[in-house]
């Protein structure tokens, strides 16, 4: 049926296209046998579906319980009891920190050498710290560990939208530029647009490295808060974080991966905004992260991986068994309506019998005039969807057809076509339409108002 619809603007089957449209016609009994044959069938079916999806649905509750245990130090509990780390996570973090420094000194003093710029005095003091831990309301860590911001452990930044106007800055671009919406995937391999040099360089866009960790900041639906990784060199829009790990702090990107990941609905609860709540840079640099030994983050990654896998196999066992059922109803619908679901009755009535009677009761009431008046005798011109509401009021039929209605406008086809599904799509309709089962076609009738 699908393959009869025509129109852009308005798509719709036209009646005389429903009218020829042909089935397999059964008996009222091989009907009914067929029915409850079906209602058993897809009754198991939709109890495995239902079965399928709460199996789905506890997967992602044991993935959330699995990340939560890795970053509170529950799942690496035995671990502890039996390895000593090499430093502590406060020992971790130090170093980190003392490296971020000197990474920010090594690039003023490589500025003021390019400027021919003597260094300041105290220019040092101008650094600027990271944010640090707010742990007044932070719960205890396990021995080892520490709290930290995202702000410690990385270099944070954002992209922007370049022009749409200015082709150039796209037209024949070959750099990734990676949105929101990439981030449903836990790693982003390609980008669906691409921006040029010139745009990177006139609108300032940083090209990030891939192993970059991103955050979502905003986005439809429940992109705000999803984390991913880039596998590739690529630059981002303004509702991305980028968080780049730099020397020591890159050995811990794949424990600070699995917080963000557990860390989502923490995240989108931090948003803020009325309508539309929102991160932003700020928010995401403050959000503190239990931080523990490198060794233990290392035990951790191992741990959670072999579990994460054998979730995904799982899940994905299952999406595989979710598109067999829909594959398996479709087969039981096509039995159903090829008459090979139940057998045949020789005791029913022939079909061939049963449709030439109601073909011929159709015939009968096809005879009886059927009256379809109008204050005015004349054809009407058709113009706009006035004219439309003018014919339907002045009709004194409360039910009419199409061809009804093309006998009392003048006008083409398509333009009353048109007129009609738009007057059906208004807030306050003046018609509806149903199918009349006795004439086998889509009739309209006037709503009461």
């Amino acid at each position: 049926m699908s393959a009869l619809v025509q129109g852009a603007l308005y798509p719709a089957v036209r009646p005389k296209d429903i009218a020829a449209f042909t089935f397999g016609f059964e008996t009222p009994a091989q009907q009914t046998r067929i029915v409850a044959k079906l209602e058993e069938l897809l009754s198991d079916l939709d109890a495995g579906v239902a079965e399928l999806k709460a199996a789905q649905k506890k997967l992602a509750q044991y993935r959330q319980s699995l990340l939560k245990a890795a970053v509170e130090g529950a799942l690496t509990a035995e671990w502890r009891t039996k390895n000593t780390p090499s430093e502590t996570g406060a020992q971790l973090l130090e170093r980190i920190l003392l490296e971020r420094r000197a990474r920010w000194e090594a690039k003023q003093l490589a500025k003021f050498k390019e400027q021919g710029k003597t260094p300041p005095k105290d220019w040092q003091k101008k650094y600027p710290e990271p944010v640090r831990p707010d742990t007044a309301d932070l719960p205890e860590l396990p021995e080892g560990w520490v709290w930290a911001t995202i702000d410690q452990l990385a270099a944070i930044g954002t992209g922007v939208t370049p022009l749409k106007s200015k082709s150039q800055y796209y037209m024949g671009g070959e750099i990734p530029w990676v949105t929101s919406g990439a981030l449903n995937n836990e790693m982003v391999a390609e980008a669906i647009e691409y921006v040029t040099p010139l745009a990177l360089k006139e609108c300032r866009l940083e090209l990030y490295p891939a192993g970059t960790l991103l955050v979502a900041m905003y986005g439809e639906g429940k992109t705000r808060g999803k984390c991913s990784e880039l596998a590739i060199p690529a630059t981002i829009n303004q509702a991305i974080a980028a968080l780049v790990l730099e020397d020591t702090a890159i050995v811990c990107k794949p424990y600070m991966k699995s917080f963000l990941l557990k860390s989502y609905d923490d995240m989108r609860n931090q948003a803020s905004g009325g309508v539309q709540p929102n991160l932003n840079l700020q928010i995401v640099r403050s959000i503190a992260i239990p931080f523990p030994p490198i060794d233990e983050q290392q035990a951790i990654t191992d741990t959670l991986s072999a579990q994460l896998e054998t979730a995904k196999d799982q899940g994905t066992a299952i999406e595989l068994s979710l598109k067999q059922s829909t594959a398996q109803r479709q087969n039981i619908l096509r039995a159903a309506f090829a008459g090979q679901l139940v057998p045949q009755d020789p005791n029913d009535e022939s079909a061939s019998a049963l449709l030439e009677r109601i073909r011929g009761e159709r015939a009968e009431r096809a005879k009886q005039p059927r009256f379809l008046k109008t204050k005015k005798t004349k054809s009407m011109n058709l113009s706009n969807s006035a004219s439309l509401s003018e014919w339907i009021k002045a009709s004194q039929s409360d039910e009419f057809s199409f061809d009804d209605l093309r006998s009392g406008i003048s006008g083409d086809y398509e333009t009353l076509k048109n007129l009609l599904f738009e007057s059906l799509e208004n807030k306050s309709p003046a018609i509806e339409q149903f199918f009349d089962g006795n004439t086998g076609q889509l009739r309209f009738r006037k709503v009461k108002q």
